[in-house]
């Protein structure tokens, strides 16, 4: 096995091993999300060209769904799959995740769904990745790092972002853990498939931070009241989503049924409350959150917009809608704290994907590479913050509790699972159990 082979080798040899595995994925990778980004620039321009494309919404949804019933249900779990194989290595990505799942994307955001970039580009990342594990011979150890190293290429890649993008791959997997003895090959792939999608002429958008306060009692007493908000945000987006999902599958048999009428829904919404702004990538949207102020509800539009897309079968990422629904949230909260527009739609853009993804360090270093570090303080605070309020929830329902919060749960649970445990735990006769037994 290829990671007992690096066992019996220096260091040195272990580096360079992993330097130009990590390097191949990265070049593959950011490649991949170059395309992809290509690709959404070319159906964002033509929705907003042909507006009556999103009349066609449903059907578009109904035909990625069929696609995913005929040939993805291996696949359709997405990120989470990627999660379960990290923790439980089973069965190999098959390959056709990435292009599943980059067309569902495309079509989704060219009738005028409601859904990110990241998910893809993981996904992208993940399953390219593992076609080394049969090819290199590769044991669960190895193979797990390669999947991280997959998972940040991805993320840095289409965010432009390749420090967050490196500590993502680590970070995401457990909450309170990283795998450390994947950092070199994820920041490895992370760094290389950001310059390589640079080199085929990604254009990332810049985020304008005019000024960032002093530090002082009040407006750290300010960024944590924000961060609680953001923290609330982020959980009622990933319990929401969750939710209609669930709901959806329960009522809805047929799968392609769901995204057709989620699609009906989204676009008979869109015509009738003139609601361009809360669908698609959103990035107009999120750039205006850093200038002016905006409607204060603009948060809450975009959430209802994501959860009925995401949550009916739609396929893309919950990313990137985070990063609007903080970021106007941001914008709403800074008259109210007295803060500035830009500071705090930044705080916002990071802390309320910090509370969903629960990703506090990757968010923070985001921030940084994104707004400089003089943001640094506020953001890790507003972050931290956001992430513990949020609880034990997560738009990925595969993460494991490596590390406890606050309230006490078992150590390693899925998070799928916690309801259940929650719900036994809660039956009087586990209480009089737990009161004989203290």
């Amino acid at each position: 096995m290829l990671s007992e082979h690096f066992a019996r080798k220096n260091s040195l040899f272990f580096l360079i091993q992993w330097l130009l595995l990590a390097t191949v994925i990265a070049v593959l990778v950011g490649s991949a999300s170059a395309l992809f980004l290509f690709s959404l620039d070319w159906a964002t321009t033509t929705r907003l060209q042909h507006h009556w494309l999103i009349l066609l919404l449903p059907f578009a949804g109904f035909a990625v769904g069929w696609i995913y019933l005929r040939l993805g249900r291996s696949v359709e779990a997405g990120n989470n799959l990627i999660l379960e194989e990290v923790h439980s290595p089973a069965n190999t990505i098959p390959l056709r995740m990435a292009p599943l799942v980059f067309i569902g994307t495309v079509v989704s955001h060219l009738f005028g769904a409601s859904v990110g970039r990241e998910g893809t580009a993981v996904q992208m990342g993940a399953s390219i990745a593992d076609r080394f594990t049969p090819l290199l011979g590769l044991d669960n150890d190895a193979r797990r790092m390669v999947l991280m190293a997959g998972v940040s290429a991805g993320f840095s890649s289409v965010f432009g972002t390749p420090l967050a993008g490196a500590i993502f791959g680590l970070e995401v997997m457990a909450i309170g853990r990283m795998h450390y003895t994947a950092i070199f090959p994820c920041l490895v792939a992370a760094v290389v498939a950001d310059q390589v999608g640079l080199m085929w002429g990604v254009h990332h958008t810049h985020y304008a931070m005019s000024s960032i306060p002093a530090v002082s009692a009040w407006t750290l007493a300010a960024v944590i009241v924000a961060g609680c908000c953001f923290g609330l945000a982020a959980r009622v987006f990933a319990d929401a989503t969750h939710l209609v999902g669930g709901m959806m599958k329960k009522w809805i048999a047929y799968a392609p049924l769901r995204p057709f009428i989620g699609g009906a829904v989204v676009a008979a919404a869109v015509y009738l409350l003139h609601a361009d702004r809360y669908i698609g990538l959103g990035i107009p949207v999120i750039v205006d959150a850093f200038q002016h102020p905006l409607a204060p509800w603009d948060f809450l539009g975009k959430l209802i917009f994501t959860v009925a897309s995401l949550g009916s079968g739609f396929k893309g990422g919950e990313v990137t809608p985070l990063f609007y629904v903080g970021a106007t949230l941001g914008n709403a909260l800074a008259p109210l704290l007295h803060l500035p527009f830009a500071f705090l739609a930044g705080l916002g853009f990071v802390a309320v994907f910090a509370g969903a993804a629960n990703t506090p360090i990757a968010s923070t270093l985001m921030a940084i590479e994104l707004f400089g570090a003089d943001i640094g303080v506020y953001a890790a605070m507003a972050c931290v913050v956001a992430y513990l309020v949020s609880g034990y929830t997560s738009i990925y329902r595969s993460q494991r509790v490596a590390c406890l919060k606050h309230s006490i749960v078992p150590e390693g649970i899925k998070l799928a699972e916690l309801p259940a445990w929650q719900r036994e735990n809660r039956r009087p006769e586990a209480v009089v159990e737990d009161t004989k037994a203290s």
